[in-house]
């Protein structure tokens, strides 16, 4: 994705929606999702500072993000909360909807192991409500989305992290496989708190899943998957040779999670079979397999399974009170869960509220022709010009030239065509932290974050712009415009008389003027 530009609309260079520098961040997220974390992190230093030389925010941002992703691998939450506020604040000043949803979703992921589990909540509540309003079916929707996945995922959050990757699914079969896992485990869980008929229905669904793969695309780790859910579905001598057939590959590979799920597996099915001792092996090297890190619902499932192969194995009261410990164990465990989904429902509902209100509120402010500010927006924004403000501010005073000769002679309906067609210019005018509204009738005003030379040129862009519109075949505009700057001391008041009285001049010099 990249266009060209340049006096003959080519460049020599590509501009993607990326930063220039985006293959360095792309390596230091290459080597961490390869888990050389240490290497990330160095690199990401070293990059970091050719990228904030050449004032690549994008690459920055992307960089901060890899070194983040990094630090978390390590463990090292508490020096990658301070990157992932860095992030949420550079997200939300650059007005990137998106962008800030998946920051709230990393800022979840740290919540969450400092073992702050509100604040947790409430970040992923804030992204799912951002998810909602942005538009769907893009790069960026499904980047974000993934994000929200893995921090529900990673909470144990299985109802949300589903919903995340039906909606993914829509859009691209390459989700099928992670969602498969999330129904999996979902699954395991399910049924070792006795919801046996809810767990074979996630368990089906990911077999489901991953049988249609293995049609198409043998491989081990999608193998290890679909034996562990027909295990569990009790299919257990398809499971075992599934799993055998896979379990030395994955190990010598270092698939230690889909080594896990083979082991699992095999033990299910070999107790299945009447032999316990063997089943007792296989869940002993799943377990020993977590040290190599493992997702925090493995090791609670693999504690369920051993301590109902014990059972099996001796049936006295030493096994009946530790098996017992352990459903006990596992039952809190699922309790903790489900307060924690209860707790991300009420934050998305005070959320989306809040959100409600916003928007009610941006409403009341917006004028309904033009999409833009209205007078009452006017007078907020004025009235908070400070005589000790420290950022630049200009003022731009428009007025159409004849308007009312427009209604009388074309029509009211064709007027409001030409209040939408200019407020669109201005709109086009507008940057990050400019904002433009309509004042009254054909007066607009735009609040120009810049100096008054900047306001001058935007001034007289806009001018020009509005005289080389067609509104209509026959309906050329024009427009007068009143340029003032604020200086130290001046009200908002007063800089808007400044303005007005520039925009007179204008007027009383023959109109389709830019007075400064």
């Amino acid at each position: 994705m990249a266009d060209w530009i340049s006096r003959d609309d080519r460049l020599p260079v590509p501009v993607t929606a990326y930063g220039p520098l985006h293959l360095l961040a792309r390596h230091v997220h290459r080597l961490s999702d390869t888990g050389q974390a240490h290497e990330a992190i160095t690199a990401a230093d070293a990059y970091l500072v050719i990228a904030r030389i050449v004032r690549d925010e994008k690459s920055v941002r992307f960089l901060i993000q890899g070194k983040m992703y990094a630090l978390l691998a390590l463990g090292r939450v508490n020096e990658a909360y301070p990157l992932a506020m860095a992030l949420l604040h550079s997200q939300r000043a650059a007005g990137s909807v998106l962008g800030e949803a998946k920051a709230l979703c990393d800022l979840a992921r740290i919540h969450l192991l400092g073992g702050h589990y509100v604040d947790c909540m409430r970040n992923l509540a804030r992204a799912g409500v951002l998810l909602g309003t942005a538009p769907a079916e893009t790069d960026r929707h499904r980047s974000a989305l993934c994000s929200f996945a893995t921090a529900a995922t990673a909470a144990e959050l299985y109802e949300a992290a589903a919903d995340a990757y039906e909606q993914l699914r829509h859009s691209t079969s390459s989700f099928d496989l992670v969602h498969a896992v999330t129904l999996l485990y979902w699954g395991l869980r399910l049924a070792h708190v006795g919801r046996s008929e809810e767990a074979r229905s996630r368990l089906r669904r990911s077999a489901e899943i991953t049988r249609a793969w293995l049609e198409t695309h043998p491989d081990p780790t999608i193998t290890a998957m679909h034996a562990l859910a027909l295990a569990k579905l009790g299919e257990t001598t398809v499971a075992e040779k599934l799993a055998r057939s896979v379990i030395m590959e994955l190990r010598t590979g270092g698939s230690h999670q889909y080594a896990r799920m083979a082991h699992l597996a095999l033990g299910i099915s070999l107790r299945a079979h009447g032999f316990p001792q063997e089943a007792r092996r296989e869940f002993i090297a799943a377990r020993d397999l977590t040290e190599e890190g493992s997702r925090p619902d493995e090791r609670p499932i693999i504690r369920f399974e051993l301590a109902l192969t014990a059972l099996d194995l001796d049936s006295g009261q030493a096994s009946r009170d530790l098996f017992e410990t352990v459903e006990g164990q596992v039952r809190e465990l699922w309790r903790l869960r489900l307060q924690r989904l209860a707790m991300l429902r009420q934050a998305r509902q005070r959320e989306e509220t809040e959100a409600a209100r916003a928007r009610a509120e941006r409403e009341i402010l917006r004028d309904p022709l033009t999409g833009l500010g209205n007078r009452r927006r006017f007078d907020l924004l004025i009235g908070a010009v400070s005589p000790a403000r420290e950022a630049p501010l200009t003022l731009l005073l428009i007025d159409l030239d004849h308007f009312k000769a427009v209604n009388d002679i074309h029509s009211h309906s064709v007027g409001d065509l030409a209040l939408r067609e200019v407020a669109a210019i201005l709109r086009a005018h507008c940057r990050q932290g400019d904002e433009a509204v309509r004042y009254a009738g054909d007066e607009f005003v735009i609040f120009l974050g810049e100096g008054a030379e900047a306001g001058s040129e935007v001034g007289e862009r806009i001018r020009m712009a509005v005289a080389d519109a067609d509104i209509l075949t026959d309906l050329h505009m024009t427009v007068s415009v009143g340029v003032a700057t604020w200086s130290s001391g001046m009200t908002g008041e007063q800089l808007f008389q400044a303005a007005d009285s520039r925009l007179y001049a204008a007027k009383w010099s023959g109109r389709n003027t830019t007075a400064v």
